[in-house]
């Protein structure tokens, strides 16, 4: 027998296919973690550093070889970072398994500090023993600063305050530009959608807590939030900063909805449970492509739910029922939901601001069965028109409108 008949039989063509496109998915994903929009640190139980991606050694200026095996997680804190990772965050992660969205100061290899937000997570074993602690860092250098931007409108505002009624104007043009500064200065252009937003001003000489935005999220997808935060004034809008710039963050970690709602939750509990309570109700929510239609999925913390308004006639509630205010409790629950908008539907987000405004002599609450029944008989409606409408709606309430008024309605271009 020939030693031909001994050789090994010959793989199928697709083979050296299938194994490089296993190796470009390993270095994709290598890539990625190294060059992340975030920081990546693992650490081993005792907080010595065993791995650490590029966009971190990159924010402090280290060498790998500097840090890893040789630095405590503890050791890249600024002294009163040490403190509250000594105080706070060690015994939360001990206790909970993990910590989320903790605000603290890293030390750069120049001595500078660095503002960032930390969640960590223990890393178990088959048999529930800890094994590492897998930490998430994002940079907080835009927030700190827009914060301190607002603080610093703040002094300008109380001390213009003071001043006679020639300086109003002037004042009211300082809180002008702060409001326009908390909301986005123009909607995005999505294929396939239609938006339109309107925010109205119950009192030029007072700065709202109501926001919205609507973003890009990785491949088609795209997400949307509107809220109101309790109360008025600069520490109002140092809130809405807060949690503006928390939802976009925590949409690009994970977009879901009722996590993204979480990371906001535990960042104003963490922040605001001392003696200055601050809490929000807030709609999150985002848009996957499906044909020419958009799916919907969307949770809610304390806010009024989304209203459909259809392209064969007629409009309803989106129930998210059980979601609690965000900032409130260490562990609320917040209820998914989802809905498809197909081609000539149109979804409305408001604050209450448009639903509690008084009407008429005895001064009734406006309602939301008034808002659905209006939006029934413009249906179909474009989100540009809608807005038009309300817009109106909201002028003709006069002095009963007590409350700054919030409005998002995103609509699939409806099919010629």
């Amino acid at each position: 027998m020939s030693s031909r008949g001994h050789c090994p039989p010959q793989q199928p063509d697709d083979a050296g296919t299938d194994v490089s496109f296993s190796a470009l998915l390993e270095d994709s994903a290598e890539e990625l973690y190294e060059n992340a929009p975030c920081g990546y640190l693992s650490t081993l139980m005792d907080g010595t550093i065993a791995k650490i991606n590029g966009t971190l050694l990159e924010w402090l200026g280290y060498r790998r070889d500097e840090v890893v095996g040789r630095m405590r997680f503890s050791d890249l804190l600024s002294v009163g970072g040490k403190l509250y990772h000594e105080t706070h965050f060690a015994p939360l992660l001990h206790l909970h398994g993990e910590a989320k969205g903790i605000a603290l100061e890293l030390r750069t290899a120049t001595r500078d500090q660095l503002p960032v937000l930390v969640t960590s997570v223990v890393k178990r074993g088959g048999g529930g023993e800890p094994l590492l602690i897998r930490t998430t860092i994002f940079d907080a250098r835009e927030r700190r600063s827009y914060e301190q931007e607002l603080l610093r409108g703040r002094r300008i505002a109380e001390e213009a305050s003071k001043r006679a009624h020639a300086d109003r104007a002037r004042l009211q043009q300082a809180l002008a530009v702060l409001q326009k500064s908390l909301l986005p200065a123009a909607l995005p252009q999505v294929p396939n959608l239609r938006s339109a937003a309107h925010y109205h001003t119950a009192s030029p000489d007072q700065l709202g807590g109501d926001f919205y935005d609507l973003f890009p999220l990785a491949g088609d997808r795209w997400a949307f939030f509107l809220g109101d935060v309790c109360g008025k004034g600069p520490e109002a809008a140092a809130v809405t900063s807060l949690t503006r710039y928390t939802l976009r963050t925590a949409a690009m970690h994970n977009p879901d909805p009722v996590a993204a709602l979480t990371t906001l939750n535990a960042v104003l509990y963490q922040r605001y449970t001392g003696g200055d309570t601050r809490f929000c109700t807030t709609i999150f929510g985002t848009l996957d492509p499906e044909g020419d239609s958009m799916r919907v999925r969307l949770a809610a913390g304390g806010h009024p739910p989304a209203l459909i308004i259809r392209a064969d006639g007629g409009a309803d509630y989106l129930p998210t029922p059980g979601g609690m205010l965000i900032g409130f409790l260490p562990n609320p629950v917040f209820t998914p939901a989802e809905t498809v908008l197909r081609p000539g539907d149109t979804m409305l987000l408001y604050t209450d601001g448009l639903t509690e405004a008084r009407t008429g002599r005895d001064r009734a609450l406006y309602g939301e069965e008034a808002l659905c029944s209006r939006a029934g008989e413009l249906a179909p409606v474009s989100p540009e028109a809608l807005i038009a409408d309300l817009t109106d709606l909201l002028g003709s309430f006069g002095d009963g409108l007590s409350d700054d008024a919030a409005l998002l309605a995103l609509g699939v271009t409806p099919i010629p």
